[in-house]
């Protein structure tokens, strides 16, 4: 587990603050009430991106997949995933996995209240051999699963992001499926909420469409293909959301029979 301190800004807590959580410290809050005040659509973002998942996680479930990697997972929010995909298949299995002391604490406490679905892995998603032995411990990997990446890959190189999603997709059965969400910039004052960040708690990214869509590799997108988060509704004929500044790029893509 990463060492706890709780007057440098995390990841996780920023994140939770922004979606109105309370497991967050005063570091936390005012680097997020900094990036609130040079980017107000952040936290209709994050919302969005979590809608968005909970999406994605249905739409597995519904293809019979009840296995879940949730990589980066960060503090519990409703939906979780487990909760997303035990609506669908009541015996579906999540692993969680976060390297963030406080995350850990809340998803064992959340472990221990006998939901025989849930486990809980303290990892760095960055070591990738350590993780999926981890995960074979709870998870039958030689059967579909979904490997979900949420919000993650904006805090990696182009280069480490295609990497790490490349050596995990390897490690899956045909018939899973890789979801992913990645924040994406393209205005000054989301620039500077970016350095901003950058400056204070991880270094952020913000990656051009066509950068995201090689993170899939050799899987098939599922329609509608990478999009807005506001648009990945499969089945649904949806208008085109109104533009701004930033957005949520995200994507859903199946493994095939080699």
């Amino acid at each position: 587990m990463a060492e706890f301190d709780p007057n440098t800004p995390s990841i996780a807590r920023v994140y939770d603050y922004v979606l109105g959580g309370k497991d967050n410290f005063a570091a936390d809050r005012e680097l997020a009430d900094r990036l609130l005040t040079l980017v107000p659509l952040i936290s209709e973002l994050a919302v969005e991106n979590r809608k968005f998942l909970s999406r994605a996680v249905t739409w597995a479930a519904n293809q019979g997949i009840s296995q879940f990697i949730d990589l980066g997972c960060g503090l519990p929010t409703a939906p979780s995933t487990h909760e997303s995909a035990q609506a669908i298949i009541g015996g579906a299995r999540v692993a969680y996995v976060d390297s963030d002391p406080v995350v850990v604490s809340h998803l064992q406490a959340l472990s221990a209240k006998g939901n025989p679905g849930v486990s809980v892995l303290d990892g760095d998603v960055r070591e990738v051999p350590a993780v999926l032995d981890s995960v074979r411990a709870d998870l039958d990997l030689s059967a579909p699963a979904c490997l979900m990446v949420g919000y993650l890959l904006h805090f990696f190189t182009a280069d480490a992001a295609r990497d790490m999603v490349t050596k995990y997709a390897a490690a899956l059965a045909p018939g899973s499926c890789l979801v992913l969400s990645v924040l994406q910039s393209d205005s000054e004052a989301a620039d500077e909420g970016l350095n901003t960040y950058s400056s204070k708690a991880a270094p952020v990214y913000s990656h051009p469409v066509a950068e995201i869509a090689s993170f899939f590799g050799p899987l098939e997108l599922v329609p509608p293909g990478l999009v807005d988060a506001r648009q990945w509704h499969p089945g649904w004929e949806l208008p085109n959301p109104p533009p701004q500044a930033s957005h949520v790029i995200v994507g859903v893509g199946r493994k095939q029979a080699e």
